[in-house]
C-alpha cells in the first residue's frame, strides 16, 4: 500500500459530485448585502445563504455525496458519524434519503436544537466529551462493535468534493466575484469552495474565518502541518476541532489565501444584524464571515465578494440576547 497523500480534489470530482447530489440537496441563493457593500468599501458583496440548506447547513452536500457512493452491502446496517451537530444532521438526512439506520456521536454540550435535529431526521445520539477527537474515538469503537459505515466529517475526498459544490454555484451564479469568504472549522466547506474557485476564478482571493478561541487551521498553516490545540472555547460551536484535517490543511496551504481570526463579540454582533438586518436566522459559526467583514479583518474595497453563510441551526435560547 502506498504511503502517497490522496491527492487535491480536483473540479470533475466537484462536478460529479453536483450531478449525484443534484436532488438531495438545495440550491442555495446568493444575495445581495446593499449595507455590507457601503459599510466595507466592497464593490459589491453577496451572501452564500447555506444556512436555507437541507437539515440547516451546507453539511447536507458532503454527506449525501458520502453516502451515495457507498455500496448496499457496506451500509446494510447503518453508518455513523462524529460531529458537534451539522454533520450529524447531514448524515442523519443522508440516511433516511438512502433508506439506512444512523448513529451519530455528538459532544456533551451539543445544542439542543443540533441534537434535536437529529434526532427528528431519524438519527439515534450519542453523547462523547467535548472535543471532537473524544467523538471520532468513540464511533470507531461503536463502528467496530456494530459493523457500521464510518462517514467521515470533514477530512474525506468525498466530504470535500460535496462541500466544493457551493464553490462551483458560487461562481456558477456570479462570475464576476473576485472574493470568497469561508468559514473555517474541519475546512472540508473551504477546502472545497477553495479546490472550486480556485480553478474556475484563480484571480479571485479566498480567505477563511476562524473564531479566536478555535484557530486550528491558522495553527496549522503556520507549523506547516496539522497541530493539536490544547482546548477550544467559542459561541461558534461549529467551528471548534482541536486539530485540522490533515488532508483539508493541504487544500487550503495550497489553494487558499490565508486565515484571519474573529472574536465571540464580533460574532454575536454579525448574527444579530443578520437577523435584523437580512431576516436571516444564521447560528454563530455561521455569521463567522460576515463577521470578518463588519469588524474589518479583511479588505475588501472595490471587491466583489461573496461571504458563504454556513449554517442556520441557531439554538433558539439565544434569540432574546439577539433582539
Amino acid at each position: 500500500m502506498s504511503d502517497r497523500p490522496a491527492p487535491l480534489v480536483g473540479l470533475d470530482e466537484i462536478r460529479a459530485a453536483a450531478a449525484r447530489i443534484d436532488g438531495l440537496v438545495v440550491r442555495t441563493p446568493l444575495l445581495p448585502s446593499p449595507e455590507l457593500t457601503e459599510a466595507t468599501g466592497a464593490a459589491e458583496v453577496r451572501l452564500k445563504c447555506e444556512n436555507l440548506q437541507r437539515a440547516g447547513a451546507f453539511k447536507a452536500r458532503g454527506g449525501a455525496n458520502y453516502v451515495a457512493q457507498l455500496p448496499d452491502e457496506e451500509v446494510a446496517r447503518g453508518i455513523i458519524t462524529y460531529s458537534s451537530g451539522n454533520h450529524a444532521q447531514a448524515v442523519a438526512l443522508a440516511a433516511r434519503l438512502r433508506g439506512v439506520r444512523a448513529v451519530v456521536v455528538m459532544p456533551t454540550t451539543a445544542p439542543a436544537v443540533k441534537v434535536e435535529g437529529a434526532r427528528r431526521l431519524g438519527a439515534e445520539v450519542i453523547f462523547e466529551g467535548t472535543t471532537s477527537l473524544e467523538r471520532k474515538r468513540r464511533a470507531e469503537a461503536v463502528a467496530a462493535e456494530q459493523g457500521l459505515a464510518m462517514i467521515p466529517p470533514f477530512d474525506d475526498p468525498r466530504i470535500i468534493a460535496g462541500q466544493g459544490t457551493v464553490g462551483l454555484e458560487i461562481v456558477d451564479d456570479w462570475p464576476e466575484v473576485d472574493m470568497v469568504l469561508a468559514p473555517v472549522g474541519g475546512g472540508g466547506l473551504a477546502s472545497g469552495v477553495s479546490a472550486a474557485v480556485r480553478r474556475l476564478r484563480p484571480e479571485a482571493r479566498i480567505l477563511c474565518v476562524e473564531p479566536e478561541g478555535g484557530a486550528s487551521m491558522k495553527a496549522a498553516l503556520a507549523a506547516g502541518g496539522p497541530v493539536t490545540l490544547d482546548g477550544t472555547a467559542s459561541i461558534a460551536d461549529g467551528l471548534l476541532p482541536v486539530r485540522a484535517g490533515d488532508l483539508t490543511w493541504r487544500h487550503l496551504s495550497e489553494l487558499a489565501d490565508g486565515v484571519v481570526t474573529v472574536t465571540d463579540d464580533a460574532i454575536r454582533d454579525a448574527t444579530r444584524f443578520l437577523l435584523h438586518r437580512h431576516r436571516l436566522v444564521v447560528e454563530f459559526s455561521g455569521a463567522a464571515t460576515v463577521a470578518a467583514l463588519r469588524s474589518g479583518r479583511v479588505d475588501v474595497k472595490g471587491r466583489r465578494v461573496v461571504a458563504i453563510l454556513s449554517g442556520g441551526n441557531l439554538d433558539p435560547s439565544f434569540l432574546p440576547d439577539l433582539a
